[in-house]
Formats: C-alpha cells, sequence, structure tokens
C-alpha cells in the first residue's frame, strides 16, 4: 500500500519560465515509480490547471482595466473617441509611415498600457508593431520643410498659373452647406457628435475630440471687442492675393481677393469699427506664383503691423477657395446672389503624432470659439450662407491674435458681384459677434 501512495505523495518542485512549468525531483532519494503512466497523467493535468488558471488571472485583470478605463471617461462618448482615435492612430502608424511628422511623443498614458496589453494576446500584432518603421521625433530640418510643405498647400492648390489642381472631391465635401432647419440649441451643441457632424469637416489630416469642441466652453468665450477706445480693432490681409474669380480682370487687384477685401474693409468702418486693410503681397517670389513660403512671409509683414497697433483685436486672412468647375457656391440673401463662405481652423495637431511643436498656437481654443460663434451667428440670420467648418491640422497663421479667423469666401467659378454681395452679409454677421449689435 505505501508503494501504491507513493506517486501521490511524492514531492516535486517546480520552476516557471514563463508560462512553462518545468518540475524536478526532490533530493532525497526515491524508490523507482511504481505507477509511471499514472503519475505523468496527474502531473500534466496539474501542469495545464496551473496555466489556465494564470491565464484567466491575466484575463480577468485586463478586462477589468478596460471597464476601468471607460468608466473614468464617462458614457457621454468620449471613450468612443478615444478608441477611434488610437486605433487610427495605430493602423497609420503601421500601414502609412510616411504620413507621420513626429513633433511629439507623448507620456505613456493607461491607453498605452491596456494597447500593450491586448498586443500581448496577439504575438503577430506585437509582432508587426515592434517591427513598423517610424520617423524620429525630432524636428529637424528635414522635416520641419516637409511641415511648411503641407501647410503651404492648405485649402486647395494651384498650378503657376493660378489654375486649380488636384482633386475637387475633398473641397466639394466641405462645400455641403449646413441645413437651414438644424437645431442650434445649447442642449443639442454639448452632444460633441452632434456638433461635429452638423457644423463641421474634419480633413483627414487631423482630429478633433470633446475635449476641444465643448460647446459651453467654445460659447462661453467673449468675442466682444472695446470698441470704446480709439485705434484700429481689425486687420484684413491675404496670404494668396493672387486668387481670382470667374469674371476677374487678370492682373487687377480691384477684381481679385484683394478688392473683395478692400470692399469689406469699407464696410466695417462704415459701421464705425476702424479696420486696416493690408494688401501686401506673399505668394509672388521673382515675378512668378510661388506659395511655398506665403504664410511665413505674412506673418513676417503682419506681426508687425499688429506691433504697432496694439488696439488691434481681430486678424483676418481672407481666401477664395478652390472646388471643382461644376461646382457653384451660390445662395440668394436680400434677393442677391451671394458667394457662400467658409470658416477655416488650423488645429497645430497631426492625427497621426499628435501636437506640431513647431506650429505651436496658444490660440486655438479662442480660435475655434470665434469661428463657432461667427457660423451659429450667420446660420442664425443668413440661412444657407455658410458651409461646414473646416478643421486642418496646420497652423495659417491664426496665432497671431486670440480672435483670428481664416475665412474662404466662395470659389474661383463665383463673380466679382457675388463676391461683393458675401461682404456685405459677412460685415454684417462679424459686427453681431465682435460688438453684439443685431
Amino acid at each position: 500500500m505505501e508503494d501504491y501512495l507513493l506517486p501521490v505523495r511524492w514531492r516535486q518542485r517546480y520552476i516557471r519560465r514563463f508560462d512553462r512549468i518545468e518540475f524536478q525531483e526532490d533530493d532525497r532519494s526515491l524508490p523507482e515509480n511504481p505507477m509511471p503512466e499514472r503519475n505523468a497523467a496527474y502531473m500534466d493535468r496539474l501542469r495545464k490547471g496551473k496555466i489556465t488558471q494564470v491565464k484567466m488571472t491575466v484575463l480577468a485583470v485586463f478586462s477589468l482595466v478596460c471597464v476601468a478605463w471607460i468608466m473614468a471617461d464617462g458614457f457621454d462618448g468620449n471613450w468612443r473617441y478615444h478608441f477611434q482615435k488610437q486605433l487610427f492612430t495605430n493602423v497609420e502608424e503601421m500601414y502609412m509611415p510616411g504620413l507621420a511628422y513626429l513633433n511629439h511623443t507623448p507620456g505613456k498614458g493607461v491607453q498605452e498600457w491596456v494597447k500593450e496589453k491586448a498586443l500581448a494576446w496577439f504575438p503577430l500584432a506585437s509582432y508587426a508593431e515592434d517591427h513598423a518603421y517610424k520617423d524620429p521625433s525630432i524636428e529637424d530640418e528635414e522635416t520641419v520643410a516637409k511641415i511648411l510643405e503641407a501647410q503651404a498647400g492648405d485649402e486647395n492648390a494651384v498650378d503657376e498659373n493660378g489654375k486649380l489642381i488636384g482633386d475637387p472631391d475633398e473641397s466639394e465635401a466641405a462645400a455641403q452647406s449646413v441645413t437651414p432647419t438644424v437645431d442650434m440649441s445649447i442642449e443639442k451643441l454639448r452632444d460633441f457628435d452632434y456638433l461635429l457632424s452638423n457644423f463641421y469637416t474634419v480633413d483627414s489630416s487631423t482630429m478633433i475630440g470633446p475635449d476641444q469642441l465643448n460647446a459651453d466652453d467654445l460659447l462661453g468665450r467673449s468675442m466682444k471687442i472695446d470698441n470704446t477706445t480709439g485705434g484700429p480693432k481689425v486687420l484684413i490681409f491675404h496670404t494668396h492675393s493672387q486668387e481670382e474669380f470667374a469674371d476677374s480682370t487678370p492682373g487687377d487687384p480691384a477684381t481679385s481677393i484683394v478688392g473683395v477685401g478692400e470692399y469689406l474693409t469699407r464696410l466695417l468702418n462704415e459701421r464705425g469699427i476702424e479696420t486696416i486693410h493690408d494688401t501686401g503681397v506673399y505668394d509672388i517670389i521673382n515675378g512668378q506664383l510661388d506659395r511655398s513660403n506665403a504664410y511665413e512671409n505674412a506673418e513676417a509683414s503682419v506681426r508687425p503691423i499688429i506691433e504697432a497697433n496694439p488696439t488691434l483685436e481681430v486678424a483676418i486672412d481672407l481666401h477664395r477657395d478652390g472646388v471643382a468647375e461644376d461646382t457653384h457656391l451660390v445662395t440668394e440673401i436680400n434677393g442677391k446672389p451671394t458667394a457662400k463662405i467658409m470658416y477655416f481652423n488650423g488645429l497645430s495637431r497631426s492625427r497621426t503624432n499628435g501636437d506640431i511643436d513647431y506650429l505651436y498656437n496658444p490660440y486655438i481654443q479662442d480660435n475655434l470659439a470665434f469661428s463657432l460663434q461667427m457660423q451659429l451667428a450667420s446660420e442664425s440670420l443668413y440661412p444657407g450662407f455658410v458651409r461646414h467648418i473646416y478643421l486642418r491640422a496646420y497652423r495659417y497663421n491664426l496665432h497671431l491674435l486670440p480672435k483670428s479667423l481664416l475665412i474662404e469666401a466662395g470659389a474661383q467659378t463665383n463673380t466679382v458681384e457675388e463676391m461683393m454681395n458675401a461682404m456685405e452679409v459677412l460685415a454684417d454677421t462679424l459686427c453681431h459677434v465682435i460688438t453684439g449689435e443685431s
């Protein structure tokens, strides 16, 4: 009987190496195992039971962490945004590394920890993640050049003759106007998904979340100017001064975007809002159209104007958009054919790699507040006048003042008359927002 019970009492010690269990005999001298087959089966069950227990424990911990993470974000839709953001980030880093401008390396948070643990359960995904090409997170000269080049080709692209080039699909998607009957109640605007889908078009280069598009924050920021003191309050300039329209006279600034800006300047001054119009040319180099450094050139000239006029509170970079030749951005307001406009925001943020440190903008939230308040005022006063606010990755000189706007007024298919009519509507809307006048 003693020999029969020996396999059960037989002492072993085991060594854990990762998830494999190895057994060693005790140092004592033991008699030969009389029942090797039964003993081996027992040890095999023991080993499998231990491994299963360990895996279930890890799975339980992982599940609890996921639940805690979701609960921490709440059930207002924010957690869906974080999951979507992480998914886009991982896919683009793995399969499209050339799109990455690594200018910021965030610290490891809960999301990264969860990601690591999830990948540990899928060895193939982990291998692909480890071997995906990643650029160094250094803003060297080459990286900065790429960033500036991408910024230069912002809202549309033209050739050396000023003709529109590229795929028009993106511009046409952005050309869709906000539905005139859209609900603009604060209850609806607090819904991030509703706000985003009804008032914004997000370029594929960037990404935005509910932390930035917070209706209470954006609508709670005052865009009013102090018009009780003297001095200019509004500055209008044109990074792309050569933009013209369907019936513009070639070479005549009065019929280009510069002439449209001059009319807007006159309208604002007539309303008692002192306005400066900068007519500098920033997209002509050596007599040739060249937009590669237009934003840098504009900043070098516009910043001294702002410094010389400390009363300035509003900066407007007035552009003309580019669309397909069969697209006509026009509506009727007060019985007049009127070009539609679009407010444009740069987020200084790449969807792939986060904040672009080289294009730092401390006023992004103020910029977003200004464009949203202008959007709502436009839609309330003149339904159908504005298109969706367009969000893109770069900065576009919106860091010059907190109340900075980039406006895409009409397109190359609009007439000069339609553009001038649009300025009348825009001037009225702007006055409503920055002065509170009805």
